[in-house]
């Protein structure tokens, strides 16, 4: 019973993503429909999905269809591929009209960005933001000079308006090998040694009736003056100092020695910040974050290793927010094209429609384990970012896209005079084959991931 119904609420999680997939192409289609009616050009087909009609109806002088295959979508409008005597053709339509119905796809994909966004930052009692709130005890953060208080304003040179850009910076941060002998390293390794030796004895009666914040405040009497201290020596006396102090509450209890080990290299997340301190700009250099393997795999992951402060949350608040990570989002997307140009970003980052899918499915899948609501609110998050990607992507100078058609659109503003059909269509016709092999790739190498 407990594996249908998973098949069941996978399966139902599944046809959501499509749902809110289609409702992406509906937009942006819809952008290029309305504005096109509205400028008095002739639509004639209006289509969700590619491939062979399932049913079509015809209202006025437009069809419209539903197909077979959910991976798309188009609307046909007179003249807007070949020439046609039509006046209300797209080809006879006043420039500026032209510009408008082109642009208006993306503009509905930022729109339905805003709507997604709406939707995730509603249930939340609180807004989130970007100023440090509280350390976890082993904090790496705190052994690099992060402090509470600090409000993060950039890192590595990515600025921060919001928590949006703020986690999107940290997803940009790459392991690297340090040096594994200097002090703030060895501050993390002393913290580390007083987490660990407290997990020993964590279900203890004094413990176990501990939240965690009182959890963790037991601790930091220890951790806090390992963080700042300014010696290896120093850090040495304070783990002795808790090695006794345990050893004496706990007799029983076997707690490793209060000796670290140093290591020459250490493989860390570290990151150039600056922060809003006191009402000023202070640069911080080498600020490490918490980072960790898992008994599932060896690869080097990375945790934020502090808690941010809450934010009231009313109507002006959350509308700033709703649109302040909106365009956050899209900085990330345009950040990440730039990205891909620039070599920061492999192949194996690069997904299609497939991978887009399989990454859908399984941020849904794990959110599923914390309630259905929450694996829909994470479908509605991939779906948010799909659609801004779609909007910003849709608008690049490439032909066949809809900015290569702005780009001929403006070229025929500066000169006066169209560009050939014969030639648009060339180059709209190896554009396509060029994004056609693209896609082949990227989706044989999509598929090839899924069995790895």
């Amino acid at each position: 019973m407990d594996l249908f119904l998973k098949i069941l609420t996978t399966a139902g999680l599944i046809i959501i993503g499509v749902l809110l997939f289609e409702l992406i192409i509906f937009f942006h289609e819809g952008g290029h429909f309305v504005s096109a009616k509205l400028s008095g050009v002739k639509v004639n087909e209006f289509a969700l999905g590619m491939g062979p009609k399932l049913f079509s109806f015809t209202k006025g002088e437009t069809t419209y269809s539903l197909r077979l295959l959910p991976i798309g979508g188009f609307c046909a409008m007179e003249g807007e591929d070949e020439d046609s005597d039509n006046p209300r053709s797209f080809n006879n339509a006043k420039l500026y009209k032209r510009l408008i119905i082109i642009v208006a796809g993306a503009v509905m994909n930022i729109v339905l960005g805003l709507i997604f966004m709406t939707i995730l930052l509603f249930p939340g009692k609180y807004l989130d933001s970007q100023t440090v709130a509280l350390f976890v005890p082993n904090s790496y953060s705190a052994s690099s000079g992060l402090q509470v208080g600090d409000t993060i304003t950039s890192v590595n040179g990515y600025k921060i308006n919001n928590f949006m850009d703020f986690s999107y910076s940290m997803a940009k941060i790459k392991v690297s090998e340090e040096d594994g002998s200097t002090l703030q390293i060895y501050r993390q390794d002393g913290a580390n040694y007083v987490m660990d030796s407290m997990s020993l004895v964590s279900t203890a009666d004094e413990f176990a009736a501990m939240t965690v914040g009182e959890y963790y405040g037991y601790a930091a009497k220890y951790t806090d003056r390992i963080h700042d201290a300014q010696s290896k020596g120093e850090v040495d006396e304070i783990i002795t100092e808790f090695y006794d102090d345990m050893s004496e509450q706990y007799p029983d209890e076997q707690f490793a020695s209060p000796e670290i080990k140093e290591k020459e290299t250490r493989q860390r997340f570290r990151a150039d910040m600056t922060v809003l301190r006191d009402g000023e700009k202070v640069t911080l250099e080498d600020v490490d974050f918490y980072t960790f393997t898992t008994s599932d795999s060896d690869k080097v992951q990375m945790s934020i290793d502090f808690y941010t402060e809450s934010r009231e949350k009313n109507i002006f608040s959350f509308a700033g927010d709703v649109a302040s990570q909106t365009v956050s989002v899209v900085r990330m997307v345009v950040d990440s094209l730039v990205g891909i140009v620039r070599g920061e970003f492999g192949f194996s980052d690069v997904s299609g429609p497939i991978g887009a899918t399989r990454a859908t499915v399984e941020v849904a899948s794990q959110s599923l384990k914390s309630g259905f609501g929450n694996a829909v609110l994470s479908i509605v998050y991939v779906m948010m970012v799909i659609t801004i990607n779609l909007g910003v992507v849709n608008m690049l100078p490439f032909p066949a896209l809809d900015g290569g058609r702005f780009v001929f659109l403006l070229i025929e503003g500066i000169f006066r005079k169209p560009i050939p059909r014969k030639v648009e269509a060339i180059v709209n016709a190896v554009g396509l084959g060029l994004l056609l092999l693209f896609m082949l790739i990227i989706s044989i190498k999509d598929i090839i991931q899924i069995f790895i």
